[in-house]
């Protein structure tokens, strides 16, 4: 682990190699788990603002349960997260034809039809960020599901954090990510 301003960084970010394979998997991160991917309360705000820009992307199964529970729900810790179909495909998830997922939020947002592109938590994924009182956990999630992004990930490679790259400047600023990009080439060095 490594500080980075009130950050805590596993070093697993760097020394890990990842790049989804979405024709390998089928986007399984969408589908497989056990709750929705987490929400920030504005990302919640802002589904509700754009959801009838995004409605058309999801599945007919996806619009019944947004229609039944909401296009959000709370957790049992009080945060918000996305509801699930049957337990276990997000309610934003879309297939294309192909039979791949895609996010319904991301493919409005690509379509230049909103202004956010699909949620942080998934946005960052396979890096997980907890807030604590006194820092911010930046850790690496390994999931077998992603066996295939981390051999394509080794192949290219490609460390963890740049393929998140977009995702961690929107989550903590470009300063703290230039920041890492030098913590990251010490670290190689070693």
């Amino acid at each position: 682990m490594f500080k980075i301003g009130e950050t805590l960084v596993s070093e697993e970010i760097i020394k890990n190699n990842f790049h989804c394979n979405i024709s390998a998997c089928k986007g399984a991160c969408c589908v497989e788990g056990v709750a929705g991917a987490p929400l920030e309360k504005n990302e919640a705000e802002l589904i509700e603002k754009n959801f009838k820009k995004i409605e058309p992307y999801l599945s007919d199964n996806g619009k019944k349960i947004v229609k039944e529970i909401g296009k959000y729900i709370y957790d049992k810790q009080g945060g918000i997260e996305t509801p699930l179909v049957n337990g276990k495909e997000c309610v934003y998830v879309h297939y294309d034809s192909n039979g791949s997922v895609e996010c319904s939020i991301e493919k409005a947002y690509n379509n230049g039809e909103i202004e956010f592109n699909k949620p942080l938590s998934c946005h960052l994924y396979p890096i997980r960020v907890k807030n604590y009182s006194s820092f911010t956990a930046v850790n690496y999630h390994e999931w077998s599901i992603c066996s295939d992004a981390c051999s394509l990930g080794k192949e290219l490679q490609k460390p963890l954090f740049e393929f998140v790259k977009e995702a961690l400047i929107r989550r903590f600023g470009n300063p703290w990510y230039l920041e890492l990009e030098k913590v990251s080439k010490k670290i190689k060095k070693v």
